[in-house]
């Protein structure tokens, strides 16, 4: 994990996920986000450490366990005011809503709940309804309203630096995906057009480097939706009877050479595939209908 200054106030931990930091004063200093567990966290707290940088506060931009995972150890080792968004705080207070909802509800069993799926339960101390300007003493941002990736996911802004959340990756991340997790297309693309306008010196994401130039980089990942989106109206059309979405989701896997390797992942790809498919059914484009006892997804042309 890698320590990077942007500002002078301004820095991110670049790592498999990334953790972006902010000075506020010489006494106050926020996390944003915390990493998936402990081991990230306490590199995270020996740097700020060795560094003499203050953390007296954390943003945590939504709750899925890599993001928050480290979120627990730093609360048991640190006073940090913990803010985060809506929604995403019913998750943080029960982690296990995560593996909950992949699984429609079922009660999941122990394997389904490991830690990249389930982290340990977090305490917010400010819960923001909706986007704005952020003031806690001498903490003092803006957040940005990023849904799609997650459902009410917030992004940063600080000294102009854009911190993204997973509203989009880095160009090799992206395509190392092959099917990016997303809950919501329609969102997703409107958060990425909604990047686009914001004044930014630079922007950060979840996952990927620091860019000045980052548009070039919104523009790959808006691509890269859309040509899902037509792989899987292709599959579709192709199909006179329609296809199940078990069988979408093996076809679609198939056409980007992605190899499903556990049951958890398999339900992390059908939830992508059903959040395309939710903005083909806004569209009119395909219909989700009950047929022989099976969820089948058919053209609306049909």
């Amino acid at each position: 994990m890698e320590f990077h200054s942007i500002t002078d106030n301004v820095f991110y931990f670049q790592g498999a996920v990334n953790i972006g930091y902010v000075r506020f004063s010489n006494r106050e200093g926020m996390l944003i986000d915390a990493g998936l567990e402990e081991q990230a966290m306490k590199k995270v707290l020996k740097t700020l450490k060795n560094k003499e940088l203050p953390l007296t506060h954390l943003f945590l931009t939504h709750a899925h366990a890599d993001h928050y995972g480290g979120a627990a150890y730093l609360q048991g080792q640190h006073k940090v005011y913990t803010i985060a968004p809506k929604f995403e705080v019913a998750i943080l207070h029960e982690p296990m809503l995560e593996p909950l909802y992949l699984f429609h509800g079922v009660n999941p069993i122990q394997e389904w709940r490991n830690k990249f799926l389930e982290g340990k339960p977090v305490k917010v101390d400010l819960i923001l309804e909706e986007a704005g300007e952020v003031i806690v003493e001498n903490a003092h941002f803006q957040t940005v309203d990023l849904p799609g990736h997650s459902y009410h996911q917030f992004g940063i802004m600080v000294e102009d630096i854009l911190f993204a959340a997973d509203a989009y990756f880095g160009v090799e991340v992206i395509h190392k995906h092959g099917i990016p997790y997303i809950v919501d297309a329609k969102q997703t693309m409107e958060s990425l057009d909604k990047i686009k306008s914001l004044p930014c010196a630079g922007a950060v994401p979840g996952h990927g480097r620091f860019e000045i130039n980052y548009l070039p980089t919104i523009e790959e990942n808006i691509q890269v939706h859309r040509q899902i989106e037509l792989l899987l109206f292709s599959l579709v059309i192709q199909e006179k009877e329609g296809l199940t979405i078990e069988q979408l989701v093996t076809k679609a896997c198939d056409e980007k050479g992605i190899t499903i390797r556990n049951v958890p992942s398999f339900m992390l790809f059908r939830t992508a595939v059903t959040a395309y498919l939710t903005k083909l059914i806004q569209e009119d484009r395909v219909n989700l209908i009950v047929r022989d006892n099976q969820l089948v997804v058919e053209s609306s042309s049909v």
